[in-house]
């Protein structure tokens, strides 16, 4: 799961769950709720649509969402990723580049999927 997507789950999911109403009022809960940290209202709307030209979260931001939303061990399962990405791309440097950049793809494929968004695992 990469940044944008755990923060955009963490805002959609424990910030400003479904129950609360519409994507109107969601979205504006989230955003007073955030203002209190510092984040602007635009800030705020981007990462809740995961808009692709909105830089990704810094970890100051993950930190806040992690506090306000209650999920856990998000900057570990981070680490944990950029640990696997980082293996995965060491495997580059072997002697064969495009078997072992075909095996990274379909590694990185596959950790992608079985951690993505609404599986289970990812909230605590």
């Amino acid at each position: 799961m990469s940044t944008a997507e755990f923060a955009q789950a963490a805002m959609q999911r424990g910030i400003a769950p479904r129950d609360m109403g519409s994507v109107k009022e969601r979205l504006a809960h989230a955003q007073r709720l955030l203002a209190r940290r510092g984040w602007t209202p635009n800030r705020v709307r981007d990462v809740w649509y995961a808009d692709a030209r909105c830089s990704a979260p810094k970890w100051e931001e993950i930190n806040d969402l992690e506090e306000l939303s209650g999920l856990k061990y998000a900057r570990q399962e981070l680490r944990t990723n950029d640990q696997i990405i980082a293996n995965a791309d060491a495997l580059l440097m072997g002697s064969d580049p495009n078997f072992y950049s075909a095996f990274v793809a379909a590694l990185r494929a596959f950790h992608r999927a079985s951690r993505g968004p609404g599986t289970e695992g990812t909230e605590e």
